[in-house]
């Protein structure tokens, strides 16, 4: 067993085909240990066709014990089933971690990173800080114009 997948009891089974279905899963890992669950994660599809609700092309298969995992990666994975080689390893977690409440929102909804990193609009760069720059740099270019055609009418 790989080192760090001690007690693992979470196997993720990829490239299975359109046809195949949790018991078709169970059948064929059912075989090399206790089945806990099968996770089949479904494809966004359309809400008003649910009839029509087609899985990811992956599963989660959890075992009771970890070598009950192990063997079923040692036996399944590059097999075929139903004419799609099939893709056996331990599950690991996504890698981006996920806070508890957080959801699926985006790093700048929250109010402790706008304080930490944005800025006022005009010091931002926006297109208002852009105008208040472009105002600025005309007001300097003008005073330096004018310095520019007094030297000149005293020469």
């Amino acid at each position: 067993m790989e080192e760090g997948t001690k007690g693992k009891k979470t196997v993720f089974v990829g490239g299975i085909g359109e046809d195949v279905n949790e018991s078709v899963i169970y059948e064929h890992f059912s075989t090399f240990g206790d089945v806990v669950e099968i996770q089949l994660p479904l494809a966004a599809t359309n809400p008003a066709l649910e009839s029509e609700a087609k899985h990811r092309g992956f599963a989660f298969v959890t075992y009771a014990s970890p070598a009950d995992a192990q063997d079923a990666i040692d036996n399944m994975d590059l097999n075929e089933l139903r004419g799609r080689v099939l893709k056996v390893n331990i599950a690991r977690p996504t890698k981006a971690t996920i806070q508890p409440g957080a959801g699926n929102r985006a790093i700048w909804e929250s109010e402790e990173w706008l304080k930490e990193y944005a800025k006022p609009l005009a010091q931002s760069g926006g297109v208002q800080g852009r105008n208040a720059q472009r105002g600025a740099n005309k007001a300097i270019n003008e005073e330096a114009g004018s310095d520019d055609d007094e030297e000149a009418m005293q020469e």
